[in-house]
């Protein structure tokens, strides 16, 4: 027999384990291929070509998730060579050198490469025009999507492939050269690592990698405190490594070790659930562990960064309204001819206008963080005051005592890093005059546009103390108009405001520095263009991390079920044993649903609790939504958890049902 023909039988009678390894050969190339095609289509270059970064993001997220599909094959090709161990055992038992098994197994993994490249690629080009799609509707980018199959992303993907390919070759040759004839009897029943007996100092070292974790998730808080933001990269780095060695220990010691009381405490009297479940969990968990570990690390990094782009997202049109919180802001004289405009144009609109003044103020007072030794703060900081008749125009029921101050128009990242302090007294300044005033309250309303202070506190106080402060010559702006528009004549303001180049805005300030007059020119865009500026500015970063998150989350999801596959052929002889001895198929379930239930669930909730510390310590860069966002992302992974659970529980049920 050639060893061509020895090939293609070994092929054939190989097909139920080569099925699950060819199915993540077609997914990594499939997933590949469909996202370097849309660097290469036409509607997508013409949506981002305003982007400066679009082509360097598609670049770094083709190198990440290379990084993950390389992963995900070397796993499974793992899995698979582990899984025809025996088979290999028995090749050498026949008198077949390991050369000659490499040869054959190395024309095999070739042949499956080739077809699954084939294949993946088809159905990469066919699913990329349902993500150009996706990543045209984020960019809100109206046009029709076409189909086009580039040589480029051919012989991108062909030579990334091709490279994968040898190292899966490679690692295939090593196990078989190092492996020795008697354990590859015993490969499939082998863990990451030999179990031993327990001890009390498993305990406690369980103990010290749940008080890693905890610390970790601590530190996370404070990562961008002010105090500490000058060593941030150092903190990220202790976060990254006490919260990874508290996972290990977890799952090393901790786990198991609960199990084992669990058992303990059963006298010997077990049921069919605990054979089946706690027992192989017990085992299981602390044999795996670096697997398991490395499966949370990746659950938790995937929705963490699928959580962030979703919050740029869904925060768009909040974050609009910081920058420009009616349809448009205008100011003083070029505000009167907008509203001119508007009028000759027959168009509605309805208005409020806001009187401002300008003043200085020591930021180290008002807040509720010690900036002594912070660079980035400038400590005598100018902000724009409003009259509380103004302010009433928005929050009719409002009032405030001569000595009050209202700080208002503060929230988004400055509100998380530079918290006020209500009731603290605060010390203003107009040229060389001081005045002492108490704040009574902090709100979070936005009613004035970026071009008043560039999104900085607004204060509101009583007319009395607003007209006897004096005019500034710093003070940028007098007067603020907003102007709300009538929903079916939004785009014929739009083409007016754009036509009167109200966005570039110029005012005369005082530099400290030169102790003279200079001009800055500040952009005021109305909320349209604002809301979509940020979406075509973030457009792409959002579509890459949660494709990045996608791919994340189907390579932890398969992997985990592969390895409930290859653990449920393992323990068939178990199953038989139950079977014979009178245990149901039900009963038997029964022990399998605590056992999935435990496998997908555990990496599941830690991989949460870590995604959310790590969202949470930073959001507030991102967006302005936290909670909606968290909780859709992580009902979407819980879900897909789930189906991956209710597969493997479907093989297992395969499984016992061959096992009588």
């Amino acid at each position: 027999m050639t060893l061509s023909q020895l090939v293609l039988r070994s092929m054939q009678k190989n097909i139920k384990h080569y099925y699950l390894y060819f199915f993540a050969l077609i997914f990594s190339v499939t997933l590949y291929f469909s996202f370097i095609t849309l660097q290469y289509n036409e509607s997508v270059l013409k949506a981002t070509e305003k982007s400066g970064t679009a082509a360097s993001g598609f670049e770094a997220a083709s190198y990440l998730l290379y990084f993950i599909v390389t992963f995900f094959v070397l796993y499974a090709n793992h899995l698979f060579m582990k899984r025809r161990s025996k088979e290999v055992g028995l090749y050498q038992l026949i008198g077949m050198t390991k050369g000659l098994i490499t040869r054959l197994i190395a024309l095999e993994n070739i042949l499956l490469f080739v077809g699954a490249v084939i294949i993946g690629m088809g159905l990469g080009f066919l699913s990329s025009r349902l993500f150009a799609m996706i990543l045209l509707k984020v960019l809100a980018f109206e046009s029709v999507v076409s189909m086009t199959l580039s040589t480029q992303a051919i012989k991108q993907t062909a030579t990334i492939f091709g490279i994968l390919l040898v190292i899966i070759l490679v690692q295939m040759a090593f196990i078989i050269r190092r492996v020795s004839l008697l354990s590859l009897f015993t490969a499939s029943k082998q863990a990451d690592e030999r179990v031993k007996r327990f001890s009390p100092m498993q305990m406690i070292i369980g103990a010290f990698g749940i008080g890693l974790i905890a610390y970790g998730y601590y530190a996370s808080t404070k990562l961008f405190d002010l105090e500490t933001m000058g060593n941030m990269f150092l903190n990220m780095i202790i976060i990254l490594v006490t919260t990874i060695g508290g996972t290990f220990l977890v799952f090393r010691f901790s786990v198991s070790f609960v199990m084992n009381l669990i058992r303990l405490k059963k006298n010997g009297h077990l049921s069919s659930v605990d054979v089946l479940a706690v027992t192989p969990i017990m085992h299981r968990m602390k044999g795996n562990a670096k697997s398991l570990t490395l499966i949370t690390v990746l659950t938790a990094v995937s929705l963490a960064i699928t959580t962030l782009s979703y919050i740029s997202y869904y925060s768009a049109s909040s974050q609009a309204r910081l920058s420009s919180p009616t349809d448009f802001t205008v100011y003083d004289e070029e505000g009167e001819k907008f509203l001119e405009a508007l009028d000759l144009n027959n168009i509605p609109y309805e208005t409020t206008t806001f009187r401002l003044k300008q003043v200085f103020v020591n930021v180290s007072e008002i807040v509720e963080v010690d900036l002594k030794n912070s660079p980035l703060i400038n400590l005598d900081a100018g902000t724009t005051v409003i009259p509380l008749s103004d302010f009433q125009q928005v929050v009719s029921d409002y009032n405030l005592n001569d000595d009050e101050l209202l700080i208002t128009n503060y929230a988004g990242t400055m509100a998380q890093m530079l918290p006020m302090n209500v009731g603290a007294e605060a010390s203003l300044r107009v040229g060389d005059e001081y005045f002492k005033m108490h704040i009574k309250d902090v709100r979070e309303d936005i009613f004035t546009g970026w071009a008043i202070g560039g999104g900085a506190p607004i204060f509101i106080m009583t007319d009395e103390s607003f007209e006897a402060i004096p005019a500034s010559v710093t003070n940028p702006f007098s007067k603020q108009i907003s102007v709300e528009v009538d929903g079916k004549y939004i785009a014929q303001a739009e083409s007016l405001y754009k036509a009167l180049e109200l966005r570039k805005l110029s005012r005369e300030v005082l530099d400290e520095e030169s102790n003279g007059m200079i001009t800055e020119t500040f952009i005021q865009p109305s909320y349209e263009q604002a809301r979509n500026s940020t979406i075509q500015s973030m457009g792409v970063a959002i579509f890459t991390t949660a494709f990045l998150g996608l791919a994340f989350l189907l390579a932890t999801g398969s992997i985990l079920y592969f390895k409930q596959m290859s653990e449920a052929d393992e323990e068939m002889s178990s199953y038989t044993i139950l079977r014979k001895i009178g245990f149901s198929q039900q009963e038997i379930m029964r022990g399998i649903y605590a056992k999935q239930a435990f496998n997908f669930g555990v990496p599941l909730l830690i991989g949460l609790l870590h995604s959310t510390f790590a969202v949470k310590s930073g959001w507030f860069l991102f967006g302005s939504e936290l909670l909606a966002p968290l909780v859709i992302t992580m009902s979407l992974y819980i879900a897909m958890y789930v189906v991956f659970a209710i597969l493997s529980i479907q093989y297992y049920k395969k499984v016992i049902k061959q096992s009588l």
